[in-house]
């Protein structure tokens, strides 16, 4: 029986999808709930899985073309066996001889064959480098490369599109000199839409920066003393990025025209800080939301940032994930940036930049000492926040980070 594989439903603000990558070719066996295909949309990937177990006998669109919602995309034969091997597939609609009968090839067949032979030695890299990101994995594709043979040079180990490029020049990681190669790639959706909404801020939003500085020696010392046991006790690190989501809430509930929007000639107030915290991945920058963050604690705001940084590694991040923050926060610092203007994502009205921790000497009670140093932004729309709302809730930010055993005793 077949059965067709359609694209998702898509909520209101997705028109359409992509194509990114299929998995599966036709004539391939798949299993129920096995992923086929991947689509990629302005926001996120999504994976489509199979709905039955059998063959798959029809691919409608190849990578790159754009599908819409509930548009079928593939056909499936339930149950049915896989074809057979590649090396056998070119002789399958020729019968088998009979028995004792000689099977002979034409001159002109087997020159042919001669002719074509070479072409079988071209490396098959499909399937072997699904984990690069799209530019890597094209130019992988195009030129045969097993991403696996290759060094990488790129972030942890990972192997870049210029590793690729350098591999088939046959050029040694890091050294200079010899071809000087180009690619011209597309954009991936989640790229576009990116960068329209980097231009729609700047476009539409009267965007201003302050910035302050947070000694966080305190926080230090508080994640040193109970950081071992809180891990125990949770499951989960102790991270920096909770003190800021909880101090960013508690200013957010003193100071809540941070944690508007505005809606035409309306300025919205929310009553709840939902926080989008900012993730980077090879596809671009995700920001999921936490959502009520002024009502959870430590612990459950550590886990959702674990979780999502786990389904953003492995493309698993869903719409409702990335929709309806009232409020950004973005850390630079992990990339070893010292300071930074962060941009408004809109309909937010501001957005709060972390940056890299410094030993820096500053004035305690009189006297000159090194401390852990960090310079934090909040960009903002100035159409309605006042530059003294913005001022003074960088300044509770800081005090609050400040006094950690105040800020978890609520005070």
């Amino acid at each position: 029986m077949a059965t067709e594989i359609k694209v998702p439903v898509l909520p209101e603000s997705v028109s359409d999808a992509t194509i990114a990558t299929w998995h599966k070719k036709a004539g391939d066996a798949v299993k129920r709930d096995e992923n086929i295909v991947d689509l990629e949309t302005d926001k996120v990937v999504l994976e489509v899985p199979s709905t039955v177990d059998g063959v798959i006998k029809e691919i409608k669109f190849e990578e790159g073309a754009t599908v819409n919602s509930q548009q079928v995309i593939a056909i499936i034969e339930e149950g049915a066996a896989a074809e057979a091997p590649a090396a056998e597939s070119g002789n399958k609609d020729k019968q088998a001889p009979a028995a004792g009968a000689e099977e002979v090839q034409p001159k002109a067949d087997a020159k042919k064959a001669d002719d074509k032979a070479p072409s079988s030695t071209k490396p098959q890299a499909s399937g072997r480098n699904d984990g690069l990101p799209p530019g890597a994995r094209f130019t992988a594709e195009t030129k045969g490369i097993d991403a696996s043979q290759v060094e990488g040079t790129g972030r942890r180990g990972a192997v870049t599109k210029e590793d690729l490029i350098n591999y088939a020049a046959g050029k040694t990681p890091g050294v200079s000199g010899g071809a000087r190669p180009e690619e011209r790639v597309p954009m991936t959706r989640i790229r576009k839409r990116i960068a329209e909404r980097l231009m729609q801020s700047k476009e539409s939003i009267a965007m201003l920066t302050s910035f302050n500085e947070v000694n966080l020696g305190k926080v230090m010392a508080l994640r040193k003393e109970l950081g071992e046991q809180f891990q125990k006790d949770h499951g989960v690190k102790l991270g920096f990025m909770s003190f800021f989501a909880k101090a960013a809430a508690n200013a957010l509930a003193k100071y809540p025209v941070v944690n508007a929007s505005v809606d035409g000639d309306d300025i919205i107030y929310h009553g709840y800080a939902d926080i989008s915290v900012a993730i980077s991945t090879d596809r671009g920058l995700v920001t999921p939301v936490l959502r009520n963050v002024e009502r959870q604690g430590f612990a459950e705001i550590e886990q959702g940032i674990v979780d999502y940084a786990k389904k953003a590694r492995d493309g698993k991040l869903g719409l409702d994930d990335l929709q309806g923050g009232t409020f950004t926060i973005t850390n630079g610092g992990t990339f070893g940036s010292l300071m930074s203007t962060p941009i408004v994502n809109p309909p937010q009205s501001a957005i709060l930049g972390m940056h890299s921790i410094k030993e820096r000497p500053i004035v305690e009670n009189g006297q000159i000492v090194a401390a852990p140093m960090m310079y934090i932004a909040l960009s903002y729309d100035h159409r309605i926040i006042d530059g003294k709302d913005a001022v003074l809730f960088l300044v509770d930010i800081k005090n609050q980070l400040e006094n950690p055993h105040r800020m978890l005793l609520g005070m």
